[in-house]
């Protein structure tokens, strides 16, 4: 069924948008390395996708290796681009839960497990953001429908919530605020960061009176102070620069379906990583994801299908729905230049939703550059299985972190070169 709204921006309006490509002026105090000029490197991004509910595996998975792959039912929706995307087979974290295991998908680690780890649950695209820092206005953002399916988490435990109403996203990247508006926020930043000197101080005069327990606690809860500090500081630092104008009309609150708004915030998302407002995105696809406007019964509901023929005809509505708005998004990217700098990754923590089964995740990466395998299959055998970690540590390699283990990762992602 073809939705309505699937292209929500006139065409030419927003191509003519995306042929201007926005730089950072030559601000003297941020150094060299962020001095627009001809001869700076073509900055890399990185977006992840997730789905709570994961996609069918008989419906998902290429049945045969390699680049000449038998499209699936649902990635046929997306074979256009085939030759720039590879789909893996059996990658997971080696976890279990169900629906309370699917927030560690972009982290490998449950939250009620992350005192264990020295960076908790932190997922992937917060690991990026943090590397990212204050080059662009914002170091990551988080857009999704309805409540998403937290899979954004700090390095101190924090959920992150997504963006849900297009219109608010709008604004954050294109809307100045007021000179009053300005002033507020200035105060209201001066106002944190005194209130943030005064906890730290007060935290510091604990620590040789805890026991060790208490000093963890103590140690978790300074994380926490020094995010907190790391996101006023990049405040400051925007706060007086204007946002770049829009290549779109103006995005109004008004109630939307969900078929309207997923294919909305995407065009949203390419617009934040085209104007160089992030440089790190992710995209969150609820359980509560609504189907009524596609015509078969509830999302949730079709994922326990018994193998019932008609419900998953249905679940294979839904599910190419998605996929074919992931495929647009693979499109925007396309036309506004940014695909073959741009990695982007699409899962869920969930591998089959019928059986709660958090083993084999649908996982595929697409852009970014690389050569792509098709259908690449991992080892299977319990003891020569790959963890999904190292395939998120390998992303954060290709964003240009030096960092040699994310998660529960055993090493880099040996199967496929992401350098």
């Amino acid at each position: 069924m073809k939705s309505p709204y699937e292209r929500p921006i006139d065409r030419r309006h927003f191509l003519k948008g995306l042929g201007v490509v926005l730089a950072l002026p030559a601000f003297e105090s941020l150094g060299p390395s962020l001095v627009a000029s001809k001869t700076m490197t073509r900055p890399r991004r990185l977006v992840y996708v997730g789905s709570h509910l994961g996609f069918w595996p008989g419906g998902f998975f290429p049945k045969n290796a390699g680049k000449d792959f038998e499209a699936s039912m649902t990635l046929k929706q997306i074979d256009r681009h085939r030759s720039d995307f590879t789909v893996f087979s059996h990658l997971d974290h080696g976890l279990g839960g169900g629906h309370k295991c699917v927030h560690s998908f972009l982290s490998g680690i449950k939250k009620e497990e992350s005192a264990g780890f020295p960076e908790k649950n932190m997922s992937v695209d917060q690991a990026a953001a943090e590397f990212s820092g204050s080059r662009t206005r914002y170091r990551s953002i988080t857009a999704g429908l309805k409540g998403g399916t937290d899979m954004c988490w700090t390095r101190s435990g924090v959920n992150i919530p997504p963006v849900s109403n297009p219109a608010r996203l709008f604004e954050a990247l294109f809307v100045n605020s007021d000179k009053a508006s300005l002033e507020e926020e200035r105060k209201r930043l001066l106002h944190r960061s005194s209130v943030l000197d005064a906890l730290r101080e007060s935290a510091k005069t604990l620590g040789g009176k805890l026991n060790i327990a208490d000093r963890d606690k103590l140690d978790q809860y300074l994380t926490s102070v020094r995010e907190v500090e790391q996101r006023l500081q990049m405040s400051n630092e925007w706060l007086d620069r204007p946002k770049p104008k829009s290549p779109i009309n103006r995005v109004v609150d008004q109630n939307r379906l969900h078929i309207e708004e997923m294919p909305l915030l995407y065009d949203l998302l390419v617009l934040a990583l085209q104007t160089d407002s992030t440089r790190v995105a992710s995209f969150e696809i609820p359980m509560g994801f609504q189907t009524a406007e596609l015509e078969v019964s509830s999302y949730h509901g079709l994922s326990h299908h018994g193998k019932e023929a008609s419900r998953l005809d249905q679940l294979q509505i839904v599910e190419a729905y998605l996929m074919r708005q992931f495929g647009h998004f693979m499109d925007r990217l396309k036309e506004a230049d940014l695909f073959d700098d741009t990695l982007v990754a699409m899962g869920s923590g969930m591998g089959n939703a019928h059986t709660h089964s958090n083993k084999d995740l649908p996982v595929l990466i697409a852009g970014g550059g690389l050569n792509h395998k098709g259908h690449l299959i991992c080892p299977e055998d319990k003891g020569k299985r790959i963890p999904l970690s190292n395939l998120w540590l390998s992303s954060l390699q290709w964003f240009g972190m030096d960092t040699e283990r994310f998660g529960r990762s055993t090493g880099t992602f040996s199967p496929m070169n992401l350098a």
